[in-house]
């Protein structure tokens, strides 16, 4: 009985294994050559099994993407079975001439399956022969002698393209993000497509956004993902083009121009048959509404003009707090927030000689996410103490900044206490400090002493000459 139930586990993962080595997956790409009105097809094929989940067929450059076909097919012969499915991709030339399809890659079924690409060469429009082109007529009507051309209706779109901003007034320095993006609902009819120029589109449009008065933080969107959001009770599909946080540097009122963007949006048959074409590629053109972001003036402040804006908080950390005088330590003065992180300049250091603190190293993280900048800027003193005692390290180092939220200055301060012992080296940091130029040349000068009358017959020499000139000036003046 054992034995059996072994055998007949065998049998079974035999089976299994044959089973899903015989799937064959595979790309197959359209002809060498078409007319300018024929289609070009790319086609997933996969043997012995079915297509379960299947990337995006590939943009080509120079076709459009019409529509997509399903087929399937099943074989025995002998007792042996199998089958065919495909999944075939058509596609329109835009124009007469090679167009190159570059190798790609597509995920089917969890495995990547390449395709080397080809060359296509696209000639004149061709009299189609009516056996080979199933798209354009139905046959059954040319049986019967009732052939009509095909009319197509524009199918009314429920979708719209809109810019918006977080924010319509702000400080100087205080950022706002601007998204611009495609709504299509959910209960949409027309059938909306991604043109081939679209990366093209999306880089005009990216000039025509950016101001030239901003510091900007590009949150670099690099698919066209759909996100489901709901707009006074109803749903739409959100596809994000183009999405930034800008950081305005004056205070010149900033508008956002009405942007275009052209969409390939379907017309269909209003007759459609088995065999004809149910649909029509045409050109939609969506616009944004104008916007205008007000810029505000920071309030009067010495320090206006220098300041960060934005919400922060303070970290930090330092390697010890009790000390002996002229033992080093490293402290670290990390900001924290929402705002222009960039823009965060070095902390105001006091100099003093109860300490010597060295330049920062400075480091910083950016994160943008969720239609905010958030992120870090970290500074790391080395320093050194020179007089006994207890400091509190927020009388040496601050951050002054404007809190557009409270609309407020605020100061970062220290919480770090030192206790610093020994003596003091308040003489040795004087004698480390550079003395200047005089000497600097002490160590290169000729050290031998030398009499201070030296060069006196080079004086009367020169004393002579000087009376001479003198007395031949007289002459000349006098004889004229």
């Amino acid at each position: 009985m054992i034995g059996r139930r072994i055998l007949i586990l065998i049998t079974f993962l035999f089976g299994f294994c044959a089973k899903n080595l015989g799937q064959n997956i595979r790309i197959v790409l359209g002809p060498d050559k078409i007319a300018l009105n024929q289609a070009f097809t790319i086609t997933v094929e996969v043997q012995n099994g079915r297509i379960k989940s299947i990337d995006n067929f590939p943009e080509i450059p120079g076709f459009n993407r019409v529509g997509q076909q399903t087929s399937s097919s099943t074989n025995i012969i002998n007792g042996q079975y199998s089958s065919t499915y495909s999944i075939i991709q058509n596609y329109i030339p835009l124009r007469e001439g090679t167009i190159v399809i570059k190798p790609f890659t597509m995920v089917v079924n969890d495995q990547p399956i390449k395709s080397p690409g080809k060359s296509v060469t696209v000639g004149p429009e061709v009299q189609q022969q009516r056996r080979y082109d199933p798209f354009s007529y139905d046959p059954f009507e040319e049986f019967f002698g009732r052939r009509q051309p095909q009319e197509y209706i524009d199918v009314k779109e429920d979708a719209f393209l809109a810019l918006t901003v977080d924010k319509e007034e702000v400080y100087v320095g205080e950022g706002f993000t601007v998204t611009l993006g495609l709504f299509v609902s959910s209960t949409n009819q027309a059938t909306l497509d991604w043109p081939n120029d679209i990366s093209e589109q999306l880089a005009e449009i990216k000039k025509e956004i950016t101001p030239s008065n901003c510091w900007e933080e590009n949150f670099k969107i690099t698919n066209l993902n759909r996100e489901s959001v709901e707009i006074n009770n109803k749903r739409y599909g959100h596809y994000k083009l183009f999405q930034a946080s800008f950081f305005p540097l004056n205070n010149e009122p900033i508008t956002f121009p009405s942007i275009p963007l052209s969409m390939i949006k379907y017309k269909v048959a209003k007759n459609p048959s088995f065999f004809g074409r149910s649909k029509q590629a045409d050109t939609k053109v969506f616009r944004t509404k104008p916007k205008k972001v007000t810029i505000k003036e920071l309030p009067p402040h010495p320090l206006k003009d220098q300041v960060p804006v934005g919400k922060y908080q303070l970290s930090e950390e330092i390697s010890s707090e009790r000390l002996n005088t002229g033992q080093s330590f490293t402290y670290q003065f990390a900001v924290h927030g929402e705002g222009n992180i960039s823009a965060i300049d070095n902390p105001d250091v006091i100099e003093s000689e109860d300490f010597e603190f060295y330049p920062p190293n400075i480091r910083q993280n950016i994160n943008r996410s969720n239609n905010k900048v958030r992120g870090s800027k970290s500074f790391n003193y080395y320093a050194i103490p020179n007089e006994p005692g207890a400091y509190d390290l927020k009388d040496y180092i601050s951050l002054v900044y404007f809190d557009p939220y409270t609309e407020r200055y605020d100061t970062l301060q220290s919480n770090a206490r030192v206790v610093v012992t020994g003596e003091s080296k308040k003489n040795v940091s004087i004698s480390s400090n550079d003395l200047g130029s005089f000497y600097n040349v002490i160590e290169i000068e000729n050290n031998q002493l030398e009499h201070i009358s030296k060069g006196g017959f080079v004086k009367v020499i020169a004393n002579i000459l000087i009376l001479i000139l003198l007395a031949l000036t007289i002459y000349f003046m006098i004889r004229k």
